[in-house]
């Protein structure tokens, strides 16, 4: 029995020698003696078997062969070690295609889902583009669930009650910070700067005034007119030269606070400076606390860095550092004046009754407005009544505002603002295939394409259904694409699929990288941001992710690449002076998303290509199998690199069958630190990235790495296609949907790949335009 899977592993192998040549001529030869040497019923490699697969007949197994295409298409498989006839390999993947579109085409399914409820970004979002107010939904709602990379996916999107609550208290909130709130009891809302903001001399912040340094800048909700107090609580420096701090609403002061006094041993003050009551009127305001500027040049820490931010001060104390001002706190109302006329309020009350009788007449235009606005359709006469049923129990209570306050909660409440439900026709049967219609079509093109709810032009084709029209939907994809609001495809989609988030979730050691901050951080998204969406707006190849010899940087971001001759805070595009970065594999987003906070991790990095770019993401490691971090650090005295240490954990044969494809794509990336800034040396030895790609090919700079993908670029294409579609239909991308990646991307390679060629493939598609009844009960409806 010990000798059991050993020669059962020898059996396909001899197949393989006794008819490799007849491999072009077959494709279930290649199945059955190369592929099957691993994945069969004993050996059970990745957990697959192909015993008994006919590749003549994919559809049979449809999910094992949409699998076995993105191997074969990425060069994955066969494993280097074994022998690869690509005719044979490229026969065989025309064969699975074949049969698998074939099927497709007869079978014609769309796909299904139930109804999406919004996520805290599209909350945002609509709350703003509805009533002009700025908030973070975090205040309210719980963390939305990450499923396929997204967080629109609405099978995932689970209902509970305490969710509903934290709804209804988000709606109850926001209406009255629109309306304003005369009785208003006071308040404090504290803003805090994370240790990880540099505030040293030149850094001002976001909003802050011009002259200033450091602080805290913050959009801040004033619910009437009154007085207000700010508070601030400080950590680090002596107040010698910042001495003055400029407390400013919209950029224009309001109050000037003298900093000093005492520091404890830590650097932090012992009690908080405040300015005194401060008369300012109701509405969203930015409100800004820094420190005036008293010199240009840099303030030279005798004990930190001049760009390093307070990370780490307990341990290093920095009492020389400047102060940073840690807390802002704002206390108020007192002492109500009333609310004045904010822009807000000018949005709701676009009419204002002079008598009893114009009150309800008024009332009936603003619900109607907001409403319809909100729900991203007509009302009917039944939603209409409802609305203006809370409207009347507000007026009885309170007046004609307390009304309209009443009727705008209770909008906000609604189901119809926070889920998005597409009617099924009547009469169409569980599993038939129906055309959207034009409402729900314009529903899903602009919160694909914007984020938001459909505009007036795109609802009047909705409803009078002319939408649904070949011609008229390209137009209008052509007309969203061209608007500003398309860059929710850069600051949505791509963020998303390229997990810029976890981002914020690694901290570099500030001891190795002092010059890491939140400001550089934000950079780095940023960089990621609007490549993309230049990529989206001049209509480039999809292919340029990869390489693109130019990305765009501030002074601060190219200042930590090493590029020369970038001034300011403004982002610009910047080509690269050498061939050390390209595409994204270059931007410090995705090299320090990827690494741990006191080394490179190449294995990691090579899990994010090919799983995120490559879409084949690795089994989870077996049970059992030690971490890289518990393998000796230290031999013979040397301290190891982190090759060395990679090299003894893949000496463990459990890892080496993923490992072997990982480790070489993060080797290639592996000059680049923790932080994105190029090295040659690691524990002051120099560095050896050289390792054989897993198609057999030899690389060892970033721009091997991306020249070796580049040369299969189809697979590329369709899991960037994939992803996208699964963020646009809000569901995961099913093997059924696999023939329309296909064919979009086999389109869209006559134009070279362009991203208007890609995303119209998405939108024309019948999984976009079409949708499966669901059987009664599953999809969710509402009445009227």
């Amino acid at each position: 029995m010990p000798f059991r899977r050993p020669v059962l592993r020898l059996i396909p192998l001899l197949a393989l020698a006794a008819g490799a040549g007849a491999l072009g001529q077959d494709p279930n030869q290649l199945v059955q003696t190369i592929c099957v040497a691993c994945h069969n019923e004993h050996t059970l490699q990745a957990g697959l078997s192909l015993q008994g697969f006919n590749a003549e007949n994919p559809h049979l197994n449809p999910v094992i062969a949409e699998k076995m295409i993105r191997k074969l298409r990425a060069g994955q498989m066969p494993p280097r070690e074994m022998p690869r006839d690509e005719e044979a390999i490229s026969q065989l993947v025309a064969t699975l295609e074949g049969g698998l579109d074939r099927y497709a085409k007869k079978e014609s399914r769309a796909g299904s889902r139930p109804f999406q409820r919004v996520n805290r970004a599209e909350y945002a979002r609509l709350v703003y583009d509805l009533l002009g107010l700025t908030i973070d939904p975090a205040e309210w709602l719980p963390e939305d669930r990450i499923s396929a990379s997204f967080d629109n996916i609405a099978d995932a999107q689970e209902m509970s009650a305490t969710l509903m609550l934290a709804y209804l208290t988000a709606a109850s909130d926001i209406a009255r910070r629109a309306i304003g709130n005369e009785a208003a009891p006071p308040v404090a809302t504290t803003y805090s700067n994370p240790p990880g903001l540099s505030q040293h001399e030149w850094e001002r912040v976001e909003g802050a005034p011009y002259g200033t340094r450091g602080g805290i800048s913050a959009l801040h909700h004033f619910p009437a007119d009154g007085e207000y107090n700010f508070s601030m609580r400080f950590m680090s420096g002596w107040g010698e030269r910042y001495d003055d701090i400029d407390v400013s609403i919209d950029r224009e002061r309001v109050a000037l606070v003298h900093y000093g006094g005492d520091i404890d041993y830590q650097g932090l003050k012992d009690f908080p400076i405040e300015s005194g009551p401060v008369f300012i009127r109701a509405g969203e305001h930015r409100v800004t606390a820094a420190f005036i500027r008293k010199m240009d040049g840099p303030y030279e820490d005798l004990l930190k860095p001049n760009a390093r931010s307070l990370t780490g001060t307990e341990t290093s104390y920095g009492t020389t550092s400047p102060p940073n001002l840690m807390h802002l706190t704002i206390e108020g109302p007192y002492n109500v004046a009333g609310i004045s006329d904010t822009p807000t309020r000018q949005r709701i009350f676009t009419c204002r009754p002079t008598t009893p009788a114009e009150e309800k007449p008024c009332a009936e235009d603003i619900v109607n407005r907001l409403a319809s606005q909100a729900f991203g359709q007509p009302l009917s006469d039944s939603q209409r009544e409802d609305l203006m049923n809370f409207y009347v129990m507000g007026a009885e209570e309170g007046g004609f505002e307390l009304g309209i306050r009443s009727a705008l909660e209770a909008t906000l409440a609604s189901p119809r603002f926070l889920f998005r439900i597409e009617r099924e026709p009547a009469g169409v049967r569980p599993g038939e295939t129906y055309r959207l219609a034009g409402i729900d079509l314009a529903n899903r093109l602009s919160f694909f394409l914007w984020g938001t709810s459909p505009d007036a032009e795109l609802l009047a084709l909705g409803e009078s259904g002319q939408l649904v029209r070949t011609r008229t939907l390209k137009a209008q994809t052509a007309r969203l694409l061209a608007d500003p609001r398309s860059e929710s495809l850069a600051t949505r989609f791509a963020a998303l699929w390229l997990r810029l988030q976890d981002l914020e979730k690694v901290e570099p050691d500030e001891y190795w990288y002092p010059h890491y901050t939140q400001q550089l951080m934000q950079a780095m998204r940023r960089e990621t941001e609007l490549f993309f969406y230049h990529l989206v707006r001049e209509d480039r190849s999809m292919l340029e992710l990869y390489s693109a010899d130019y990305s765009f940087m501030n002074e601060r971001l190219a200042r930590h690449y090493g590029i020369p001759g970038v001034d300011g805070d403004a982002f610009r595009k910047v080509s690269y002076p050498n061939e050390q970065r390209r595409g994204i594999l270059g931007h410090g987003s995705i090299l320090t998303q990827t690494s741990l906070g006191n080394r490179t991790s190449p294995v990691l990095r090579g899990k994010w290509v090919v799983e995120v770019l490559v879409g084949t993401p690795p089994p989870p490691p077996p049970a059992g199998v030690p971490d890289l971090e518990e393998t000796a650090g230290v031999s013979a005295g040397e301290v190891l690199t982190t090759r060395r240490r990679m090299e003894m954990h893949r000496a463990n044969p459990i890892c080496a069958a993923c490992h072997k494809v990982m480790d070489p794509v993060g080797l290639a990336l592996d000059n680049f630190d923790v932080t994105g800034r190029w090295r040659i040396r690691e524990n002051d030895v120099p560095l050896d990235t050289r390792a054989t790609f897993y198609d057999g090919t030899e690389i060892s700079t970033p721009a091997e790495l991306s020249a070796v993908l580049l040369k299969r670029p189809i697979p590329l294409v369709r899991e960037f296609t994939a992803n996208m579609m699964a963020y646009a239909l809000g569901r995961r991308v099913e093997y059924f949907d696999q023939p329309t990646v296909r064919a979009i991307v086999a389109d869209a390679e006559e134009e070279d790949y362009r991203m208007s060629a890609l995303i119209m493939g998405i939108i024309m598609s019948d999984a976009f335009r079409m949708k499966d009844a669901e059987e009664p009960g599953t999809a969710g409806t509402l009445s009227d």
